[in-house]
């Protein structure tokens, strides 16, 4: 779920690069997808 979140979210930012869709919105948003991305991974791995 969270990898289709990311990867959603990285395809409206390249389209944010070339059409200008979303403004600054769309990298904040795309920011905090990833430090949660990596905070998810880190925690998993500490768990097993």
């Amino acid at each position: 779920m969270l990898l289709t979140i990311a990867v959603i979210l990285a395809i409206l930012w390249l389209l944010g690069f070339i059409g200008g869709i979303g403004g600054s919105l769309i990298h904040i948003i795309l920011v905090i997808a990833v430090i949660v991305f990596v905070y998810n991974f880190l925690t998993s791995r500490r768990r097993v």
